[in-house]
C-alpha cells in the first residue's frame, strides 16, 4: 500500500480528499493535516510515509515552505501539489522544490484518481532499479504525464488545460483569449490553443463580440453559463 498523509486547511476538504484517496486501489490515508506545523509534525510522528497532497494556502506557512522544510529535514517523501494556486510562480516554484504533480482545485475524483495511477505508475517503473536505456529514461519521466482528464490531446498541458478552464468558469461573462491570458499568465496563443480546445469538446461555447470596424472579437464562454 501508498501511505499518503493529507494536508488541507479545510478539514471538509481534507476529508473529502482523503475519502477520494481511499477509493483508489493500492492507496491508504496515513493521516491528515491542517496546517503546516501539523504536516511537519506528521512527517516525524507516521512510522511510514510515501506521498504527500499538500495544500499551499495553510494558516502558518505555506505548502511550499512545509515541503523546503521537508528537504531541510531529509525526507525525501514524495508531494503532489493539491491547491486552489493557480498561478504561474507558484507552479514554477512548485516544479523547482520537487514537487512531482500539481493539481489545480476544485477538481472531479477522476483528476486525483489520475494523478494518483500515474504516481503508482512510475513507483512500479522505479521499483525494478538497475540501469535505464534512453527509452527507460523516457518511460519513467513520461509516467506522470498522464491527462488529469480524459481525451486531453497528446501536447496539452493538465496543469494549464485547468488554469484556463478554471478562468472560464469563475467569469461573470465570456472572456477573450487575450484576457484568459491575461488571467494565467500563459500567452495569447496558448490560452487560444486551449479555448479551441474546450469549444471543440463542448465545454465551452464561442461568442462573437462585434466592434465598430474590422473583424469580430472571439470571445468563450463556460457552456453551462451560455
Amino acid at each position: 500500500m501508498i501511505e499518503v498523509l493529507v494536508v488541507d486547511d479545510d478539514t471538509r476538504v481534507a476529508q473529502v480528499n482523503a475519502a477520494y484517496v481511499e477509493k483508489v486501489p493500492g492507496f491508504h490515508v496515513a493521516g491528515e493535516a491542517h496546517s503546516a506545523a501539523e504536516a511537519l509534525r506528521q512527517l516525524e510522528a507516521l512510522p511510514r510515509l510515501d506521498l504527500v497532497l499538500m495544500d499551499h494556502y495553510l494558516p502558518d506557512e505555506t505548502g511550499l515552505a512545509v515541503v523546503q522544510e521537508m528537504r531541510r529535514r531529509g525526507h525525501q517523501t514524495d508531494v503532489i501539489m493539491v491547491t486552489a494556486a493557480r498561478d504561474i510562480s507558484t507552479v514554477q516554484a512548485a516544479m523547482r522544490h520537487g514537487a512531482l504533480q500539481y493539481l489545480v482545485k476544485p477538481f472531479a475524483f477522476a483528476g486525483l484518481r489520475a494523478k494518483l495511477e500515474a504516481y503508482a505508475e512510475l513507483r512500479r517503473t522505479l521499483d525494478g532499479g538497475g540501469e535505464a536505456e534512453q527509452a527507460e529514461v523516457d518511460r519513467i519521466f513520461g509516467a506522470l504525464s498522464a491527462p488529469s482528464e480524459p481525451g486531453l490531446p497528446k501536447g496539452h498541458s493538465p496543469t494549464t488545460a485547468e488554469l484556463v478552464r478554471q478562468s472560464l468558469m469563475s467569469a461573470e461573462g465570456p472572456l477573450s483569449a487575450q484576457e484568459i491570458a491575461d488571467r494565467t499568465g500563459v500567452s495569447r496563443q496558448t490560452a487560444q490553443r486551449y479555448l479551441k480546445l474546450l469549444e471543440r469538446t463542448g465545454r465551452a461555447r464561442l461568442t462573437l463580440k462585434y466592434g465598430d470596424a474590422g473583424r469580430p472579437e472571439h470571445r468563450y464562454v463556460w457552456a453551462t453559463r451560455a
